[in-house]
């Protein structure tokens, strides 16, 4: 597909979801966590703590090689499966476009998308950085589905990652979200979405974008087994949105910055979600956990 049959194809998905991103009151506590909080989580890898600028995204001291854009001069798109992407700087959009490509230690300026057509196709990314300080670009930064992310860093858009499809898999990595005018900016979001939808250990700061929905977004009616586990999120209109899903539903040892919403902390559908020992802290600027304000209730 042409690029621009492409980028009109990817804008007409995107418009479509965000103009499904509503919010809805949110009800009384039905649950209440019984564990205590216990010690802030430990992170893996790089991070000592919840993830951070400074220990995700492309590693210090990594030499980056600028890679020509060959796709309409506004995207670099992989073609070869098995294609190993290390150490490079994609000054625009990459699209993947083959089975098993791996992205390391690199920067992309643009998005980070797998889908061609009707076609996705699988990748990970590690240790990498997507966006730029300098702009804000409303399209998610890391989509669609069949991906598996680790310790990245995601800044200077108004969505971080899009869940449209199965086996989504994002660990240890760090959203510093955005937003333009009109725009309904997520963490993560999920859009025709599927099965085994994991978010682990991740931070999420919606605190600078003004145009927003949550920094947790799950409403998709085709949300089957997810688990969002040990993450620290602040910001959003109601900030843990979870509804809709089947399967097993997991809520679990996440951590919410107090009173940093708009509306309340959560608007989800309790009854389904095994929710536990999620907590309501402080933090300081460097997303240390300074003290634990109560126990975070489910509510919707």
């Amino acid at each position: 597909m042409r690029w621009v049959s492409l980028l009109a194809a990817v804008s007409v998905v995107t418009m479509t979801f965000l103009a499904g991103c509503t919010s809805s009151p949110a009800g009384g506590p039905t649950s209440t966590p019984t564990r205590s909080p216990g010690q802030p989580t430990v992170g893996a890898g790089r991070c000592p703590g919840y993830p951070t600028p400074a220990c995700t995204g492309v590693p210090p001291g990594t030499k980056l090689t600028v890679t020509a854009l060959n796709e309409g001069g506004a995207a670099y798109r992989v073609r070869t499966p098995g294609t190993v992407l290390d150490g490079v700087h994609i000054p625009g959009d990459l699209l993947v476009h083959a089975d098993d490509v791996t992205i390391r230690n690199s920067r992309i300026d643009g998005i980070v998308i797998n889908a061609d057509g009707p076609r996705t196709f699988r990748f990970t990314i590690t240790d990498s950085t997507v966006g730029t300080a300098k702009r804000c670009q409303t399209l998610p930064g890391i989509g669609q589905d069949k991906y598996t992310a680790t310790r990245v860093l995601i800044r200077g858009h108004g969505d971080g990652f899009r869940a449209a499809g199965d086996d989504v898999t994002i660990r240890d990595s760090y959203v510093d979200l955005c937003s333009n005018p009109g725009d309904h900016s997520d963490g993560i979001q999920t859009y025709n979405t599927g099965k085994g939808l994991i978010f682990d250990h991740n931070t999420v700061d919606q605190r600078h974008a003004k145009d927003i929905t949550a920094p947790i977004f799950l409403v998709d009616k085709q949300i089957v087994d997810a688990a969002v586990t040990n993450n620290l999120i602040m910001g959003g209109t109601y900030s843990i949105q979870l509804r809709n899903g089947r399967g097993k539903l997991v809520m679990r040892g996440n951590k919410l910055v107090d009173k940093s919403w708009v509306y309340g902390p959560v608007d989800s559908e309790c009854k389904v979600i095994d929710w536990a020992d999620n907590w309501l802290v402080t933090i300081d600027e460097n997303y240390g956990v300074t003290s634990t304000v109560g126990p975070l209730a489910c509510a919707g």
